[in-house]
């Protein structure tokens, strides 16, 4: 009768929790049972690891086995502990040494081969073992590595197969054994399409430009063909350069569901989910809870195109994570919190037929139908947009000239600039100021604070509204290098919010 225990790793939304794999052989009829809230994946990594052995050369025990995966009351899902419990098979039955196995964390999927393949969540697995204290190294299959690798004190041991592990612990001299993986090497300043192709809509660049030194979340309504999409796709080239706690926490997301890419690292997300997308799609959600769009986008650009065609109780969802940046997602035996700060990018036309306004288009569309397709989006939701834009069509005679726009470098140099006077100042970026600090930092001078509170009696805006104004009107003083917060920043800042209103 004999008992090996591994150290593996659970993903519970955003935490990689610690699981002990204790692996029991003991007399009797030969069977295998898994224990311990497994899943069906889990489950059926009972044919893959006896194929996987068997094919690796050596023995499958003919005896009574039971792997227990500790804590019972904690979820297990996918194939992750399909190595940690083959070689608590193998060390159980004493065909590799168990002297070392505490000593590191174990996580992949075996092939029938004995091959081990990809995993979901492995940076946030690394990132959970260095929050552990770093007590343990890992071994993670090979194309894993460079993810897991980002979490520069972690120690990564990959191997692109069961048999290349066990001789690791079987090994009588170091070069047999696994080599430690080094940290990747950092990919290339990522690149973004350029502003400097966009021509003409001059106001509605800058109007982005303070979006992005400010984070602010902005609705571009206008016909259709004027650029709006275009204007979003370019957006993510004006933010501020990622840190690498930023990049770690986006990346983290991003593994969960086995999309993050080496050379995605420090590129700031931009997730553009289509119109008929759910709101589990948007929010995440299923069973065992996934990110949704809202996360996959955390520390980057959502943009929603044709936002009135989505279902309104979808973009509803998104009132709650626009405030507090995460989304907790609740189920009957479980809670699952994903990070969602994202910058907010959203589109739509003026009307169902797009070219109410239109100077060249006509308009076939009636008062009462215009009120009810902008009426799609929410006034809760509209009032919690920070800045929103009329985009109107280009002249032709602008549309044949060549483009003579700044570049996306030029104005992203600005945007740097003003996010690092935010930092040093606050500690934050306008946009998460809270209100006792708007109260401290965002105080107009006497003429501003005048013509806002004549266009808030004129225009009806919400006590929210008027916070919005005054952390955009922040931002656009700290773009001029402004102290003090003047009347033509306010002026700028309540022409931001003008498109449309709650209706």
């Amino acid at each position: 009768m004999s008992l090996a225990v591994l150290k593996s790793r659970a993903l519970a939304g955003m935490k990689a929790q610690e699981v002990s794999v204790e692996v029991h052989l003991a007399n009797g009829l030969p069977s295998f049972a898994i224990v311990g809230l497994a899943d069906t994946e889990v489950k059926e990594a009972k044919d893959r690891v006896r194929a996987a052995i068997q094919n690796g050369g050596f023995e499958f025990p003919a005896q009574r086995i039971t792997v227990n995966l500790a804590p019972a009351d904690l979820p297990k899902e996918s194939g992750r502990f399909d190595l940690p419990i083959a070689l608590g098979i193998l060390a159980a039955s004493k065909q590799i040494p168990s002297t070392r196995l505490h000593q590191y964390e174990f996580a992949g999927e075996l092939s029938l081969s004995g091959e081990l393949r990809p995993i979901r969540g492995a940076l946030a697995m690394s990132l959970a073992t260095r929050r552990d204290g770093g007590r343990r190294a890992f071994i993670l299959p090979q194309a894993n590595a460079d993810e897991a690798a980002l979490v520069a004190t972690a120690a990564i041991y990959p191997a692109g197969s069961l048999l290349q592990v066990c001789g690791h612990f079987a090994a009588k001299s170091v070069d047999a054994m696994l080599s430690r993986h080094e940290a990747a090497p950092q990919p290339v300043p990522p690149e973004y399409p350029d502003f400097a192709d966009v021509k003409g809509q001059v106001l509605v660049k800058r109007a982005l430009e303070v979006a992005a030194a400010g984070n602010h979340s902005i609705l571009l309504v206008g016909p259709p063909g004027t650029g709006k999409t275009m204007l979003a796709a370019r957006f993510a080239g004006l933010l501020p350069m990622m840190t690498d706690e930023e990049a770690l926490e986006a990346a983290a997301v991003q593994s969960l569901t086995g999309e993050f890419r080496i050379e995605q690292w420090k590129r700031r997300p931009f997730r553009s989910p289509h119109h008929t997308s759910s709101g589990a799609a948007l929010v995440g959600g299923g069973s065992v809870p996934r990110p949704g769009e809202i996360s996959l986008a955390h520390r980057g650009v959502l943009f929603l195109d044709e936002l009135p065609e989505f279902d309104r109780r979808v973009l509803d969802v998104l009132r709650e994570p626009m405030e507090s940046g995460r989304i907790t997602i609740s189920r009957a035996a479980r809670q699952s919190d994903f990070p969602a700060h994202f910058q907010l990018i959203a589109a739509m036309n003026p009307c169902p037929c797009g070219y109410e306004g239109h100077p060249n288009g006509v308009c076939h569309c009636s008062p009462d139908l215009i009120n009810r397709y902008q009426g799609r989006v929410s006034g809760p939701l509209l009032d919690r947009i920070d800045m929103q834009m009329v985009v109107g069509p280009v002249p032709p005679e602008i549309l044949a000239a060549d483009a003579d726009g700044e570049s996306s470098l030029a104005i992203a140099a600005r945007v740097q600039a003003a996010a690092e006077l935010q930092l040093r100042r606050q500690g934050k970026r306008n946009q998460y100021l809270s209100t006792r600090e708007i109260d401290q930092l965002c105080k107009p001078d006497k003429g501003g604070k005048a013509k806002l509170k004549q266009s808030m009696e004129h225009f009806q805006w919400s006590g929210r509204a008027y916070h919005r104004i005054l952390r955009v009107a922040r931002t656009i003083a700290d773009l001029s290098g402004s102290e003090r917060i003047l009347e033509k920043h306010v002026m700028e800042a309540m022409q931001y919010r003008r498109a449309l209103h709650p209706r």
